[in-house]
């Protein structure tokens, strides 16, 4: 029932900056605890950053003052916006509910050069 879909990936320099968004189907944005993860070539999916249902953020130290989780309650909609990509950022990035573990989407590529 719940589908999860992000977008915004591409090809970027490092310094450069992306936006992605994750479409939420069967849950409310407004009223979850919703969070970003992502999994880099070789590397384990890890957490990147997150809000409570309350909207209190929360980053992964290697992203804090880089990164800024939002989201739309209108378009029910989870954001993140990049700026200063490095090219360790490289990864897919994928969203989901913190602690239920809904089904993962296919996630969108973020690819950083240089």
């Amino acid at each position: 029932q719940v589908q999860l879909v992000e977008s915004g990936g591409g090809l970027v320099q490092a310094g450069g900056s992306l936006r992605l968004s994750c479409a939420v189907s069967g849950i409310a944005v407004s009223r979850a605890a919703m969070g970003w993860y992502r999994q880099g070539p070789g590397n384990q999916r890890e957490w990147v950053a997150s809000f409570t249902s309350s909207g209190t953020t929360n980053y992964a130290d290697s992203v804090k003052g880089r990164f800024t989780i939002s989201r739309d309650n209108a378009k029910n909609t989870v954001n993140l916006q990049m700026n200063s990509l490095k090219p360790e950022d490289t990864a897919v990035y994928y969203c989901n509910r913190p602690g239920f573990n809904y089904s993962w989407g296919q996630g969108t590529q973020v690819t950083v050069s240089s």
